[in-house]
């Protein structure tokens, strides 16, 4: 007889390390969240152990937490799948404004735990009917922008590890979650500890590239992969260490996107909405991707860009290798967006931009005014990783030039 092999799982030193740096560090913009805060707390089923453990942290923080934990068909998109299968195009639209409005009024912050069990669930799902999905839902994220904006809101997402996202990585459950546990510094007697000194050194960069941002005309991002010019745009800043996703290594901005132009093309295959997307390859011309292809999912990714302003840049994000603790594909945006190995990363995201990135009073600005700045507003915001070498060289007003990035890390 077969002897039958528990799966892997984390000690609960390990999750609980992991809900201490959620609670206590990453929510609350590095501060962990105050006494008397409410947390929304995500998670789907196949992360029960994680959710648990962060329920606890924050009672013991002396919060309050809403419980958001959906059963292991939501996750494995089989409830999704059907929705999307027998809906009707007014279910499709139905929009609950103001039971979605109170939830985001109702917290201080939200925490999510994605432990996908079927990351391919919606491959054979009409593209167009999620992007209109997703269209719907947009005053969400603008909700969630406005109250973060107003500094009375902030948010993290991380990942439990699933087999199924082990196997898309082609690893082990257990060389999987080492990832994991390396890339949080849950091995660590104290996570935290290290975690503010990744975001001490992340904040020095920022505040390097931030003295020459004023000056910084456009940056061209140049490599066997790639050929681009960025705008950096009026008011902008460097971002990064605000405990929004853990883990994260990344230093990001969002340029003006009309001055995009010229090619990337991505090593790293993309996951979006169940449908895995391999050898993305964009040409932009005065803003807008002009071409798109890939060798596989390519429909998908042309329906997705069809989606309002999805054809335009909303994120320009560069991770250095020094700091970085992730050496492996993880077949997660979350995770393959901060790699470091020998050339750290970039990526863009395609739709939204981040108002962070703006260098100024975010909460005063009108719509009006994102547009004039050349902010992008979009219900979407899809990352897309490379990992091959690349130099990007800041062009100065002056016509002077500076280079920011080369061999994987920060030239500043």
């Amino acid at each position: 007889m077969k002897k039958h092999t528990k799966p892997y799982e984390p000690s609960q030193k390990i999750l609980d390390n992991f809900a201490e740096v959620l609670v206590n560090f990453a929510l609350g913009d590095g501060k962990g969240i105050k006494k008397g805060d409410t947390v929304k707390l995500l998670a789907f089923e196949s992360a029960r152990p994680l959710f648990i453990a962060c329920y606890k942290k924050i009672i013991d923080a002396g919060g309050n937490v809403i419980m958001d934990y959906r059963p292991s068909a939501c996750d494995q998109h089989d409830l999704e799948q059907y929705f999307y299968e027998h809906a009707s195009k007014k279910q499709l639209q139905h929009f609950p404004a103001e039971y979605f409005k109170g939830k985001i009024d109702a917290v201080d912050h939200s925490l999510a735990i994605i432990g996908d069990t079927n990351p391919l669930g919606l491959q054979n799902i009409d593209s167009k009917k999620i992007s209109l999905r997703s269209e719907v839902f947009k005053p969400v994220i603008e909700w969630h922008f406005e109250k973060e904006n107003q500094g009375k809101y902030t948010w993290c997402g991380t990942q439990y590890g699933t087999k199924a996202m082990a196997d898309q990585a082609g690893l082990t459950l257990k060389e999987y979650w080492a990832q994991i546990i390396k890339a949080c510094f849950l091995d660590k007697d104290d996570p935290i500890k290290e975690w503010k000194n990744v975001f001490k050194q992340l904040h020095a960069t920022v505040t390097k590239l931030n003295r020459i941002a004023d000056k910084t005309d456009k940056l061209h991002v140049k490599g066997k992969d790639v050929d681009l010019w960025l705008t950096l745009g009026d008011k902008r800043k460097w971002v990064a260490g605000r405990g929004r996703n853990i883990p994260s290594f990344e230093v990001f901005t969002s340029p003006d996107w009309r001055g995009t132009n010229g090619w990337i093309r991505f090593n790293q295959p993309l996951y979006r909405q169940g449908t895995l997307i391999k050898d993305v390859e964009l040409t932009f011309k005065d803003g807008r991707v002009v071409k798109a292809k890939a060798s596989q999912g390519e429909k998908a990714l042309k329906d997705m860009i069809k989606t309002p302003n999805a054809d335009k840049i909303g994120e320009y994000s560069l991770t250095d290798k020094r700091l970085s603790r992730i050496t492996k594909f993880m077949a997660s945006t979350l995770y393959d967006e901060n790699v470091g190995g020998k050339y750290g990363n970039t990526h863009i995201a395609l739709g939204r931009s981040y108002d962070i990135a703006f260098a100024g009073e975010a909460a005063a600005l009108s719509p009006d005014d994102w547009h004039e700045l050349g902010f992008n507003k979009s219900s979407v915001h899809t990352d897309i990783v490379s990992t091959t070498d690349r130099v990007v060289t800041a062009h100065f007003h002056n016509g002077n030039e500076q280079v920011i990035y080369k061999n994987g890390q920060f030239e500043v």
